[in-house]
């Protein structure tokens, strides 16, 4: 079985896992109402999706 022949520094396991942290999430605007939802998903203020009413909501 293979064992490293030295530890492996800090500064050298923080650096390789500088590409392990997660990205953050991306908003879009809503073509009807401009109100931030995620994407590919119906939007929580007007209930549309692709122009299609999915959801009835209050206003």
């Amino acid at each position: 079985m293979a064992v490293p022949r030295h530890k492996t520094s800090k500064q050298k396991k923080r650096s390789r896992r500088a590409h392990d942290a997660l990205a953050g999430v991306g908003f879009y605007v809503c073509p009807r109402c401009n109100h931030e939802k995620l994407p590919h998903r119906v939007c929580d203020n007007c209930g549309y999706y692709r122009n299609v009413e999915k959801i009835q909501t209050g206003s």
